[in-house]
C-alpha cells in the first residue's frame, strides 16, 4: 500500500537557480516517513521512551530525475519494499502532478541507546509489514 504526503516548495527549499536545493528532497521524504510510521499506529517517542528504540537511517540510494520548482505543489509517495526483524526498506517517490522527479530507496534500522542494532518489537514489525 502506498502512502501519500502532500508538500508545498516554498522559497526557502530553492537554491539560487530557483530549483529546490538537493538536500531538500531528504527533508520531504524524512516528513512523509514520519507520516507513514504514524499512520500504522507506531508512536516513535513512545517507542523510544518504553523500549529505548529510535529509527535511524542506514542507506539513502536517491535519484534526482527532474527539478521541483518554488511554489510547486509535490506528493511524496512512500512504500515498503522489503523487510526483516531489525530493518526496513523503503521506497520514496517525488512526484509533481504524476511526474516523477526524485526517486530514493531508503533503509531504516532500529537502534538502541548506544547505537546498537536491535530487532523492532514484534507489534511494531506487524504494523510496519501491514
Amino acid at each position: 500500500m502506498t502512502h501519500c504526503f502532500r508538500i508545498r516548495v516554498y522559497y526557502e527549499d530553492t537554491d539560487l537557480a530557483g530549483i529546490v536545493y538537493y538536500a531538500n528532497y531528504l527533508k520531504f521524504i524524512e516528513r512523509a516517513r514520519t507520516e507513514w510510521v504514524r499512520e500504522r499506529g507506531v508512536d516513535q517517542s513512545k517507542l523510544r521512551e518504553g523500549h529505548g528504540i529510535v529509527f535511524a537511517v542506514r542507506r539513502v540510494e536517491a535519484d534526482y530525475l527532474v527539478p521541483a520548482r518554488f511554489n510547486d505543489d509535490l506528493v511524496v509517495e512512500t512504500r515498503a519494499s522489503s523487510h526483516s526483524g531489525a530493518r526496513i526498506v523503503l521506497v520514496q517517490s517525488v512526484l509533481r502532478n504524476g511526474e516523477t522527479l526524485f526517486v530514493a530507496k531508503v533503509t531504516l534500522v532500529a537502534l538502541a541507546e548506544g547505537g546498537r542494532p536491535v530487532r523492532f518489537p514484534a507489534e511494531v514489525r506487524q504494523r510496519l509489514e501491514s
